[in-house]
Order: structure tokens, then sequence, then C-alpha cells
């Protein structure tokens, strides 16, 4: 089923959210922290279990992205100009009116500012899970202009984290990560077609690029660039649609469920009014609800009546809107970036808000209500 994936990832979701609101939230907090160690000669990575999934899954959900970035732009939709320019304007829409909501309740705030990134991500796994339970009433050209315009909006997200959520560098890893892309781009021109000999050196890159004070999850969009599109042997032989292909799968239903069962669970028991209507999940929330909703159809709306894009086939306003609203589920992708923003408040014990909160209730509130008028606007199913 092509919502096979939202639903596992939905499934673990509510899975952390019982865990960590019942007896067995001991044992979720326990599994979570698991301290993680491998250690070569000087060489050590220590973490708690949910950073590795965090820090090392997540780069291979990236590499899977990365992957579908270069075949969509050599091979794909993005390689036709006229279907890059809407999903294009309305991503641009979808990052600065968040952003700009999000703004607009904390920027006065110097503790809540820093997650200013947070609304601005929208989750593809999620808005494509929800879009396909309304089955085939979606016109073809919806789903890529969905698929468009998240692939844009991870774009800016993986520009975003290595601006804005990288540490000090550490001059003799990102000297070594250097490297590794010299070796990969030696790699590429000499035309290796050995997938294994590219993801070896990506691991090292990885641990370089971990070490550095980058985020480590930008080793997998690096590495995805350097992966063959054709064998010049086997020109019916793609590498790198193969590798996609059997990524999907892992990403799907291992990756994304991991990560949302280690982030998604979130403590509702004590919950008071105060903390829903806390600053930063109540402008997480707005942003993600009503700033996406927004953002992307009013600047798609200007780019079509001013001639500059076309309607996607087969849709209408109403369906435009309804896939414009799924924009703001923003879940994964949103906990992510507020994982990165809020790093050093959420080891504090004097934290007085939880991002997950707002996040949550702005992708649910952004799931139903685009489900709702998609479900009233597109047309009917035949018997």
């Amino acid at each position: 089923m092509e919502s096979a994936g939202g639903i596992v990832l939905m499934a673990a979701s509510v899975l952390a959210m019982i865990a960590a609101n019942t007896g067995a939230s001991g044992l979720y907090g326990y599994f979570i922290e698991t301290p993680v160690e491998v250690r070569v000669g000087a060489l050590q990575i220590a973490k708690p279990l949910f950073l590795w999934v965090n820090d090392g899954l997540m780069a291979i959900f990236f590499f899977l992205v990365g992957l579908e970035l270069k075949r969509e732009f050599l091979e794909g939709e993005l390689s036709q100009l006229s279907n890059v320019v809407l999903p294009a304007v309305g991503a641009v829409g979808g990052i600065v009116v968040p952003v700009s909501v999000y703004l607009l309740v904390n920027g006065d705030d110097p503790e809540g500012f820093n997650g200013w990134a947070i609304p601005a991500a929208t989750d593809i796994a999620f808005a494509l899970g929800i879009l396909s339970l309304l089955g085939s009433r979606v016109p073809v050209s919806l789903k890529v202009f969905l698929v468009s315009l998240a692939i844009f909006d991870d774009v800016s997200a993986i520009v975003i984290i290595a601006i804005f959520y990288s540490a000090e560098l550490s001059t003799a890893a990102s000297l070594t990560a250097i490297a590794c892309l010299l070796i990969l781009t030696t790699m590429s021109w000499r035309k290796v077609m050995s997938v294994s000999s590219y993801v070896f050196i990506g691991v090292i890159m990885w641990i370089a690029v971990l070490k550095s004070g980058v985020h480590a999850t930008l080793a997998g969009v690096a590495l995805a660039a350097f992966i063959p599109m054709r064998d010049p042997d086997r020109p019916d032989h793609s590498p790198l649609r193969e590798l996609e292909h059997d990524l999907h799968y892992v990403v799907a239903f291992g990756v994304l469920p991991m990560f949302a069962f280690v982030n998604a669970g979130i403590d509702f028991r004590g919950l008071e009014l105060a903390d829903l209507l806390h600053k930063v999940p109540l402008g997480i929330a707005a942003g993600l609800f009503v700033g996406k909703q927004l953002g992307v159809f009013l600047l798609c709306l200007a780019a079509i009546k001013l001639g500059v894009a076309r309607m996607p086939k087969g849709a209408n306003w109403g369906s435009l809107y309804g896939v414009s609203i799924l924009c703001g589920v923003g879940f994964t992708m949103s906990l992510f970036v507020g994982s990165l923003a809020f790093e050093n408040v959420a080891v504090s014990q004097e934290a007085v808000f939880d991002e997950r909160i707002g996040i949550s209730v702005g992708s649910l509130l952004s799931g139903i209500m685009g489900y709702i008028v998609l479900h009233l606007s597109l047309p009917k199913a035949r018997n």
C-alpha cells in the first residue's frame, strides 16, 4: 500500500506516546537513554540511543533524500522547469510565513528564538500517507506537487541545519571530511560504479562530520551527490535508482518509525493550559497550522494568477488548498530540527516548555483539516 509507510509512522508515534504516559514510562526512558559506545583505538563515539538514532539513522534518511533530489533534477519531474516553478514558489511561502508567525510570537524571547526553523519543515511521509488515504481521487499531478514542494523543504532544512545548527568546528575532523569529498569526487570522475566503495568512504565522512561540529546527517546528503546515475557499460542499469529503491523500505519501515518512537514520547500527565499556551509550543503550532497553509496557498495563488505557474492538471483551488494545509504536517522533520534547536535546553532541568507539544498539535490539526478539505473538494470516487 502507498500509505503503508505513513501508517507505520503514525503507529510508532502513538506507541511512543502510550509508553510515555503509562506505567511503561520508566522502561521507555531507560530505552531511549541506553548508552551505546563504539571505540576503535583512540576513536570513540559514545552517545545515548536516541542520539544514535538522530545523528546516525537520520543520516540514512537524508542520504535517501539526496538520492531522490539527484534523480528528480536529472531525470524526474524537477528536470522540467515548468514543473519546478509552482512547488518552488509554494516552498518559499511555506518557509517564510511560518517562520514569520513563529517570530511574531517568540521574537522577543531569547530562550525561544532559536526554534524559528521548526515550523518551516514538512513531513513528506506523513503528508503522503494522509493524501494516499483518498486513493485514486487524488490526481497524480497533485501528488507530484506535494512531493516536489517537500523536496524543496528538505533542501531548505539541510541548508538551515548546516548554517544555523552546527557547533564550533574541529579543524582536524573538518579536513578529514574534505579529504573524503575529494576522494568521492575522484571516484565519480573516474566513473567508479561500485556503490559499496562510495558507502565505505561515506561512513568515514560521517564519522568525520560527526566529530567536526557540523551536523552528521549532512554527510548523507553529500554522499548521495556522488552515487552514479547511469552505468556507461550497462545503459539499462542505474546504481542510484537501485539503491534508492532498496533504501525506501529501510527508511519507511525502520529509520523513520524508530526516529518517531524515540522522539514522540511526550508525557502529557500533569499537562496544564499554561504548558500549551507557552510561547514556544504556541508559536510552533500556529506556524505549522496557520503559517504553512497561508504561505503555500497564497504564493501559489499569486503565481498562477500572474501566469508564472500553472495549476496542477486535474486539481482545483479547493484541492490545492487542501494540500497546502497538509504541508503543515511537520512531525518528524520538525522534531528533528527541534532536537537541534533546543539541544541545550533539553538537557537542562530548568526547561519550562516542550516544543514537541506544539509540533504534535500543529501537525495533528493540519492533517485532520487537510484531509477534510481534500475529501470535500476532490471528485467523488467511482463505484
